[in-house]
């Protein structure tokens, strides 16, 4: 009974803004958080729905709230884009603001197109959920069901990107975008200032995933990864096997 055309249309909306059809703006120019990486985590952040969907968890996500968190996702990294008229740099400089930017550009882009104003409140809550130093309990979450799915946006942004089979080689890309960050400047761009080099953030990789993104995923997105459990519920998680790879990976590499 739901839309047959929501999906293609979102992807659509979201393809139009990354290759430079969204008038007034210039097509994505990053090469780590780039398309496919917005597509790493719309693919995980489906799957840990289908897998919930699948053992009934209450409460049950709505053809709406599921419309709501597909366009969160496509849309959480379009703070990177940049306006035409922006010529210096690129749009890594706005690493340090991109959650909040993402928010005011989804609201533009989705008011004129029916969205109603709790539509994007919602959007908004959800994307501000993919920012490395949020609080979650800060965020006016509407309901139950907006603050799981800021949860597992959250999650699938994480889990996406760094079970990816090419994550690690692509952490000398992410280097130079942290590097413009902290060119930039900006009282939230200092932290970027302490990676001096591809190595050192190659090298701290392990220690972000055990003391930053484990906890994060268990305590503060409650372990929704677990849906993603293949097979359900107990079966291994085929992201955590990813990431364990990827960290072994760099730390066999860091040894040698």
């Amino acid at each position: 009974a739901g839309d047959r055309e929501f999906v293609p249309r979102a992807f659509g909306w979201v393809i139009e803004c990354f290759e430079g059809r969204r008038p007034g703006y210039q097509a994505i120019d990053l090469r780590y958080h780039d398309l496919k990486h917005t597509m790493q985590g719309t693919l995980c952040l489906m799957r840990l729905l289908q897998g919930r969907s699948r053992t009934q968890a209450v409460p049950p996500v709505s053809q709406k709230w599921f419309e709501l968190a597909l366009l969160a996702i496509l849309f959480h990294d379009t703070g990177y884009l940049r306006q035409r008229a922006d010529t210096t740099g690129t749009g890594a400089k706005y690493t340090a603001i991109h959650v909040g930017r993402s928010a005011v550009f989804a609201r533009e882009y989705l008011t004129p197109r029916g969205f109603t104003e709790a539509d994007t409140n919602a959007i908004e809550n959800m994307i501000r959920c993919t920012g490395v130093a949020v609080e979650l309990r800060y965020l006016p979450f509407q309901g139950e069901v907006e603050r799981l799915l800021g949860c597992a946006l959250g999650t699938a942004d994480l889990l996406g990107q760094m079970a990816a089979p090419d994550y690690v080689d692509k952490l000398a890309e992410l280097f130079e975008e942290f590097a413009e960050a902290a060119r930039a400047g900006g009282a939230k761009a200092a932290r970027f200032a302490a990676y001096t080099s591809a190595e050192e953030l190659r090298r701290r990789t392990p220690g972000f995933w055990e003391n930053y993104v484990w906890p994060r995923l268990n305590q503060d997105f409650q372990g929704l990864y677990r849906f993603l459990n293949d097979p359900l519920p107990d079966g291994p998680n085929p992201y955590l096997q990813a990431i364990e790879r990827n960290i072994a990976r760099i730390r066999a590499e860091l040894a040698g």
